[in-house]
This record gives C-alpha cells, structure tokens and sequence, in this order.
C-alpha cells in the first residue's frame, strides 16, 4: 500500500538516530593510566551518553607532560594524574577549575578525599581542579624463592648480587627520588651540589638492572620471562595482583625508608571541548560498581571504600612536586641512553 512507504522511511530515519546523534557529538577524549578506562566499561559509557570516546594511555609523567602540553591542553578532555603532577599542570594553566557539586558522585566517596583544601596540590587560590579517584604506594615485589629474608630496603635495587634480575620504573622524576633516598636525603628536593652523586647512583642503578619498563603489562612479562628477582613496583598494587594472577610467588614489601605514594585525580583540561561530558566521565568512574572494578580488576585502592588489606605501620611519602622536573628529565634521557652525564651541570 502506498501510505505504508512513508513509514516505513520514518522508522527507518527513527532508528538511525541515536546512530547520528553519535556522529554529530565530538568524542571525548581521556589521557589515562593503564586500568583507568577499561574498554568494556568505555563502551558503557558511550551507550549511556551516545559519544564516542578516544583513549590515550601512558605510562609515565613525563610523556603525560608532554603529550598535556602540545597543544595547551587542546588535545584532551579529561586526564588522570598525581597530585603532584596536577599542581604543575594548574600552575602551566592546562587545566581548568571544577565544581564538585556538578559530579553528584563525589558525595559517595570518604571524606579525606572531598576535604579538597586539606589535600595537597588540587586546590589554587579557593578553587577546586582535580577529584580523587585511587592512590598506591609504589612498594618492591621480590620473587620468594630467591629471597630467604624479604628484602627490605630501598638500596636492594643496587644490590650487586641481584645484579640483571632487577627491574625498574622508566621516568625521571621518581627514579630521582628513590636515588635521593637510597641516599638518605629529601626525595622531592635536591641541591645544585647533590645531583652529581645522584647522578652517580642512577648511573649505577642503569648498570644494574635487566630493564626499565613503562607499563604494568610490561614489568609482569619481563618478570615472568627473565626470571627476575626484585621490581620496584611504580603502579603498587595493581602489579602485584598482575603477577600473582600470572602465577607468580611474589611476596611485596614497603621498604624501611618508606614508600613513595602516589593519589591520581581525574581533572579536565583548559583545552576541553565538553566540560559537561568529562564531567559526566569523572562521574561515571566514581559510581560503587565502577569504582569497585578498578579495585577487583587492577588491585588498587578506589576512593569510595576503606582497603580491605593495609598496613598501617607502613611509611609513605606522598608524591610533592619537585626541585627542577626539566632538569632531573634531562639528565634522566641521557643516563638511560647509556650516556655519562656530566658531574657538574648548569641548572
């Protein structure tokens, strides 16, 4: 019948909408760690809001700086990173101020992560740039049947009868720190006069190991595959339950000296396109069922329940910024290159 043509073009407009609905909203974009968005749990997300979205993963600050910077920001809307890394990013103007109303899931989440004043680096003059969202100590994974004590120190990285069973984080700034304090200095700060022994101890540290890994997945399959002994574990927990989910016998540890540790916060950047979609992004992950999935899927703490196991006797140092991120990045490029930095060097 001829009426029926009209029709049958109208249900077939009908369900082509949410399909162009899709393709006239811009995607949005995530600069994340690895385990932070998950593509099933991506995908859910794109149903709900019908957008797409394009995740980029990193694995260290240091190409998260320099993929935020590129463009001002322009090229993402939503990142996660440490405080520490948050307060350089507000302070380069890349990220712009939130409101934690407009993210109705933050009331879920435990106090000392929405007393924003109290927590160090998300807060510039009264406003609020970045939401809690997980946070690990980075401890050492050791291998049980090669250790007959647990190791206990930071310096076991440098021990030279682990020497090419050893794996370590590729970055400058924490690999900076943990150097100062194997040394028994400040971590966050260090003098003109004390880069150069520094230096010295990465330099070592470089002669050591069987690799610097950037990614989780990464670590895990050197691990398994060399047979190492010890991992300074920059992603915590997350690798530890990679390993053991691999097979392994590992046992984890916070070393005497303390532990560093790390808070990783979403936040929007100054450059993003949809300030209402990475909001609903941020919300989203901070829902009980998602939140609990990073916690069952990565083994890292999430924002909106106590840590079934932790330890609390153990020190951890909170990650702070820095002395000079450009200058410990500089010299860090050239010592994993394999070549010798300079003793002395003009900041």
């Amino acid at each position: 019948m001829p009426y029926l043509r009209p029709l049958r073009l109208f249900l077939c407009l009908l369900s082509l909408l949410p399909a162009l609905a899709l393709a006239e909203r811009q995607p949005l974009r995530i600069l994340a760690w690895p385990g932070y968005a998950d593509s099933d749990l991506v995908a859910e997300f794109e149903q709900r809001q019908q957008v797409k979205v394009e995740v980029t993963l990193v694995g260290s600050d240091d190409v998260m700086r320099a993929k935020l910077a590129a463009n001002q920001g322009g090229d993402y809307d939503v990142i996660a990173a440490n405080t520490a890394e948050i307060e350089h990013y507000i302070s380069q103007k890349l990220l712009q101020p939130l409101q934690p109303a407009r993210i109705g899931n933050t009331t879920r989440q435990l106090w000392r992560f929405r007393d924003y004043p109290k927590i160090p680096g998300i807060t510039h003059a009264g406003q609020v740039y970045a939401i809690p969202y997980t946070y690990s100590e980075m401890g050492l994974i050791y291998d049980r049947q090669q250790f007959k004590q647990p190791p206990d120190s930071i310096t076991s990285l440098w021990d030279p009868q682990l020497h090419g069973r050893v794996l370590a984080f590729n970055t400058s700034s924490h690999n900076f720190a943990i150097a100062s304090q194997a040394r028994g200095r400040d971590p966050f700060h260090i003098s003109d006069d004390g880069f150069a022994p520094v230096t010295e101890q990465l330099v070592a540290l470089r002669r050591n190991v069987l690799a610097f890994y950037s990614l989780p997945e990464e670590a895990a399959n050197l691990f398994l595959e060399h047979k190492a002994a010890l991992l300074f574990a920059n992603y915590g927990r997350q690798q530890l339950k990679q390993l053991q989910d691999g097979g392994a016998d590992v046992g984890y540890v916070i070393p005497r000296e303390g532990a560093l540790a790390w808070l990783d916060c979403w936040a929007i950047s100054s450059g993003a396109r949809d300030p209402k979609l990475a909001e609903a992004w941020i919300d989203f992950t901070l829902e009980p069922r998602i939140s609990h999935a990073l916690t069952e899927r990565q083994g890292l703490s999430n924002t909106l329940e106590e840590p079934a196991e932790v330890d609390r006797s153990a020190r951890l140092i909170w990650l702070r910024p820095v002395e000079d991120a450009a200058r410990r990045a500089r010299l860090w490029q050239r010592i994993i290159s394999g070549e010798r930095p300079p003793l002395e060097e003009t900041p």
